[in-house]
Parts: structure tokens; sequence; C-alpha cells
């Protein structure tokens, strides 16, 4: 029996935080860890419709290596923070000074892996299965979003709506190198505050289209839109 995605996921954070914590978790939770990742993997993988068993597989190690990578990341940031914390406790000018390199540091790795990472993708994948591979990192919020705008605002021109398409992906590629659930929706947070700008300096009134928008829903819920 399949793990549900919400069950997965907790799964997911709840031992990547773990990790994040604690660098020398034993071998056990290492193996559980790994176990989740590679599900997390291969249910992504299973979206792509792959005939080729070997590239299924190669795809799927990609995916997984990746999670862990990231872990790595974040789990030696997050142990190099914690020495700096106690070692200028009482200087809070070095601290913060030291914390802002190593997070400097971090967004140097994330670009590298980043790019790697996209590169051994590309290597199996077409373009259109590689966004699909980044949809299911980071919960089809694009997607999902995308279509939300596109219902809400009836109106929108054809440049409007790629201009929205062209936020929310640079949105995407963030989150999908961002650590927890939280951090991936925040992402997609900053960015769609800034589309929600550009759309009221057009001239839309958010709030009335969001009120029409709710307005039409329910009425397709009680049957009577198309």
């Amino acid at each position: 029996m399949k793990i549900s995605t919400l069950v997965l996921f907790l799964m997911l954070s709840n031992i990547a935080a773990m990790f994040a914590q604690n660098k020398s978790a034993s071998v056990e939770d290492k193996v559980k860890y790994t176990k989740v990742i590679t599900e997390r993997a291969e249910k992504i993988v299973s979206s792509l419709s792959l005939s080729d068993v070997a590239k299924s597989q190669k795809v799927t190690a990609t995916i997984r290596d990746q999670y862990s990578n990231l872990n790595d990341i974040y789990a030696e940031r997050d142990a190099e923070v914690k020495s700096i914390k106690e070692k200028y406790k009482d200087d809070k000018a070095l601290r913060d000074t030291a914390i802002a390199k190593v997070n400097r540091g971090v967004e140097s790795s994330l670009s590298k892996l980043h790019k790697k990472y996209i590169n051994k993708l590309s290597a199996n994948l077409t373009t259109e299965q590689i966004d699909l591979v980044k949809n299911g990192m980071t919960y089809n919020v694009l997607p999902i979003t995308y279509k939300a705008y596109q219902e809400e605002i009836l109106t929108l021109t054809e440049p409007q709506k790629k201009q929205i398409l062209t936020w929310l992906t640079e949105a995407r590629e963030h989150a999908i190198d961002a650590e927890s659930s939280d951090k991936k929706h925040a992402w997609f947070g900053k960015y769609k505050g800034r589309i929600n700008n550009y759309l009221s300096a057009a001239g839309y009134d958010l709030k009335k289209e969001g009120v029409e928008w709710e307005k039409r829903r329910k009425a397709k819920s009680n049957g009577q839109g198309n």
C-alpha cells in the first residue's frame, strides 16, 4: 500500500529536520531517510511515463540524490550557525557577520548544485518532463496557481498571462532548492505578491475579482454553471 503524498511529505520533513539538527544520526535513521526520499523520487518519476526501465531508475536516483545533497548543505549550514552562535554569543555584530558569510556560501553551493542537477536531468529527460519533475518537487504550486489566476480573472490578456507564468516559473526555480515545504511556499508567496502588484497596477481590482470568482465557483458547485 502506497504512502499518501501528505504522509510521505511529513515523513520527509521530519526526518530531514532530524538530520539537519544531528549530523551524527544513526545508520538506522539514515536508512529510513533514504527510503523516504527514494519513495518521493519514485512518485515523481511515475508521472513521467518513462517506458525505459533503466532510464527510469537513473532519473529516480538523480532526484533522490538531489534531495540528499540539499539536505547535506542545510545540515552543514545549521551546524555552522549553531557553532557561530555559541562562539559569538556576546558579540552580535561578529555573530551576524559570520552567519551572513555562511548564508552566502549556502547560496553559492545551491546555485552550483542546481546547475548540475538540471544538467543530469537534461541528459535523460525532455524539457516538458523536467518541468514535471520540478512541479513534483514543489507540490504542483505553479500549475495550480497559474490556473487559479486565469479562473479568477477572466479578462487577462495573453501578455499578462505570459508574465504571470514567467514569474511563477522563476519562483519554482528557487523553490526546488528550498529546505522545507514552508520555504518552498514562501518563494511562491513572494512572487504572487509581485504578480498581484502587477495586476493591480494594470487596473484590476483583485478583491472584486476574488469575490466574483467565488460566486462562479459556488454556482458551478450548485449545478448552476457549466
